[in-house]
């Protein structure tokens, strides 16, 4: 029985490890890009997604930009995983304000889920 619970904690410490390895790699792909590139492909998603007129296209970008240099300081950040992810969730949410009154509400709900299945890759890779 000892035996199996030491092979089950090493199992878990090699998992645990590819998915650090995973999202460290994923933080210094965004940690390379600069704030203009993380908006510009942001909004070409968007824009292929939700299918913006130019109007709501034009306003997207700047909000964008907007964002992704507030998050550089955070993406930047030595901080803890927790402190990071607490302060990009505080930025998310003003963002997605933003967004809500650019968007159809037929538009900011299919973002809401774009963004939702993001989230869930992101923690499948994470463990």
């Amino acid at each position: 029985m000892k035996n199996i619970k030491i092979l089950l904690a090493g199992l878990f410490i090699v998992a645990a490890s590819i998915g650090v390895g995973k999202a460290q790699e994923s933080l210094q792909k965004l940690k390379s890009e600069t704030p203009e590139q993380r908006a510009a492909f942001q909004t070409k998603l968007m824009k292929e997604k939700l299918i913006l007129s130019n109007a709501q296209l034009t306003k997207v970008a700047s909000i964008n930009l907007k964002y992704a240099e507030k998050f550089e300081p955070i993406i930047k950040s030595d901080d803890s995983r927790f402190s990071r992810m607490r302060q990009a969730r505080v930025i998310m949410e003003q963002k997605d304000i933003e967004l809500q009154a650019v968007f159809t509400k037929n538009q900011f709900n299919e973002y809401l889920a774009i963004e939702n299945d993001i989230r869930k890759k992101i923690k499948s890779q994470m463990k």
